[in-house]
């Protein structure tokens, strides 16, 4: 028999429940007596809808007998008495040890990674690759080719890329921490200069960003192909324009295309005019500059020190290094000298990636000739060296991608000065927000022509790389950071830096935390010193200033 949705009125409390006639008044009691703590026996129910019983309600009444459905719903009805027993919860308590591990998971810390001796390298770089949604997506549809699969080192590849997906998968459905050891075998076998031991057989500790560029380049050899891309971008292959060149998942997602141009110092002069007649043969001479393109899956920030040590410039912020590190000198032949020539080299970003990876060029080898051996030493640059939760990369880019960049930043920067505007006129700005938000729900049929107008109007933008939005203004969030802790290049501890899911950045009306003194959200982070994780804050993470051992 149907249930019939039914309101009690109990003192100044409303109770909604289901009412099954066929369970008699026995077991309408038994329901109010769970939700109110009443007894059954100290009850006394009085029907307020018409078409019910009168009076007392008694344990003798048939309720199937009598016409609900001609009752509008919900059905009213009136209790009296005193709870003295207590009340059932609304929703049965579950705790966490009764969940399943898949669910379990979702309410706890992310899991972290077991150190199987000195894998922190891996631990922490796997941490970071999890949360990059391109890459899981690529690994999920990734199947190993026939002609990969007949020859052995096809097969380790295979290996190592279904257990990287494998111990992401394991993290996601764990509330403990995962031993990576399927990951650690694969990765030995595939690079055996990771498999290294020291003097007593113990693993040796390798280099993170070796570990990161030995992975990227295994997944850009097997992920190629229309299903990968199409899988790694939500079903649909971006356009070969976007693509420009990519061919794999991994030059798509992480792929930036760098524009080099090397001019040649020694010949400034490149046009001349009549009253230059008595110009020297040197001055005439004409020298075109030479551009060429490379595809890079990452930018490098160079630091003084190294290789770079006879530089003059103090380095102290994240833009500082990067513009040193796509700017140089080299000695280069010149047709027009007939010898070699002094050139200035000079790289600027023609296409934008959906992910964009930075290096910090701690690490740098050191010469010894007056050492023994004379082999030389690995060194870590200890200078500090600053970043924030945003980067913009708009001076970085090429003039065609500039152009494109652009007419979104300009569009921005309007919209924020006419809210400026209007909040110094003492307007609502939120109001205002609000009111647009419902028109446009009230009309979304002229929202739709409004918007196929301005397309048609306005010019179509080139593309600036696959994936990013229409208005991307070159600016990328902060999302994950892998540091070195300690002095020695050779030793120390890896570290791994997420960012957490936060709910106020995906639409919520909370207020989003500042750090203090400054207009940067201080979101929540995640700390991953392999099987320990521990929460923290971006102004943590700004701490880092790149990597030392305070951590």
């Amino acid at each position: 028999m149907a249930a019939y949705k039914t309101l009690v009125k109990w003192g100044k409390e409303s109770i909604e429940i289901e009412m099954d006639p066929s369970q008699g008044v026995d077991g309408l009691k038994q329901t109010l007596q769970a939700r109110t703590g009443v007894p059954k026996d100290r009850m006394k129910i009085m029907p307020k809808s018409k078409g019910l019983w009168k009076g007392v309600l008694k344990d003798t009444q048939d309720l199937s007998s009598l016409n609900l459905t001609g009752i509008s719903p919900p059905i009213q009805m009136l209790m009296m008495g005193s709870a003295t027993l207590p009340v059932e919860p609304v929703k049965k308590t579950v705790f966490l040890e009764d969940l399943p591990p898949e669910e379990a998971a979702k309410m706890v810390e992310p899991s972290g990674l077991v150190n199987l001796g000195n894998t922190c390298y891996l631990n922490s770089v796997t941490q970071c690759l999890r949360v990059i949604p391109q890459l899981r997506d690529g690994l999920k549809s990734y199947t190993p080719s026939s002609s990969n699969g007949a020859s052995q080192q096809g097969q380790m590849h295979a290996l190592l890329l279904k257990s990287l997906l494998s111990t992401m998968d394991s993290l996601d459905k764990s509330p403990n921490a995962i031993s990576p050891n399927n990951l650690v075998m694969s990765t030995k076998m595939s690079f055996p200069q990771m498999a290294q031991t020291g003097p007593g057989g113990a693993p040796m500790q390798q280099d993170a960003e070796e570990f990161y560029s030995s992975i990227m380049g295994v997944c850009a050899g097997e992920m190629r192909g229309d299903p990968s891309l199409r899988a790694a971008f939500g079903g649909e292959k971006p356009s070969g324009e976007h693509l420009d060149g990519a061919d794999n998942v991994i030059d798509a997602v992480f792929g930036l295309k760098m524009e080099e141009t090397l001019t040649c110092d020694e010949l400034t002069t490149t046009t001349t005019d009549k009253d230059d007649a008595m110009d020297t043969d040197a001055n005439a001479l004409v020298e075109p500059a030479v551009v060429s393109y490379d595809l890079h899956r990452k930018l490098v920030c160079n630091i003084q020190g190294g290789s770079d040590a006879s530089s003059n410039v103090n380095i102290t912020h994240i833009g500082e290094g990067i513009q040193l590190s796509l700017t140089g000198k080299l000695e280069k032949y010149s047709d027009a000298l007939g010898r070699n020539a002094q050139w200035t080299r000079s790289q600027k970003i023609a296409r934008l990636p959906p992910c964009l990876v930075v290096q910090f060029g701690r690490f740098y080898w050191k010469a010894t000739p007056d050492s023994q051996d004379h082999a030389g030493v690995k060194c870590k640059v200890m200078k500090p060296v600053g970043f924030q939760s945003v980067f913009d990369v708009y001076e970085f880019c090429n003039d065609k991608v500039k152009k494109v960049l652009k007419v979104a930043r300009d569009k921005a920067l309007a919209e924020e000065e006419d809210r400026v505007a209007k909040k110094l006129r003492g307007e609502d700005v939120e109001d205002d927000k609000k009111e647009d938000a419902k028109m446009e729900e009230d009309d979304e049929e002229a929202a739709a022509l409004q918007a196929a107008l301005a397309m048609s109007v306005e010019p179509e933008q080139a593309p600036v790389g696959p994936g990013l939005p229409h208005e991307f203004q070159g600016l990328y969030e902060l999302f994950a950071v892998v540091t070195h802790k300690g002095r020695d290049a050779d030793g120390g501890h890896y570290m791994g830096w997420v960012k957490a899911d936060n709910t106020a950045s995906n639409g919520s009306d909370k207020k989003r935390e500042k750090i203090a003194d400054s207009e940067e959200d201080n979101d929540d982070w995640f700390v991953f010193d392999d099987d320990e994780v521990s929460p923290c804050k971006t102004e943590d993470i700004l701490k880092l200033k790149g990597g030392g051992d305070w951590h």
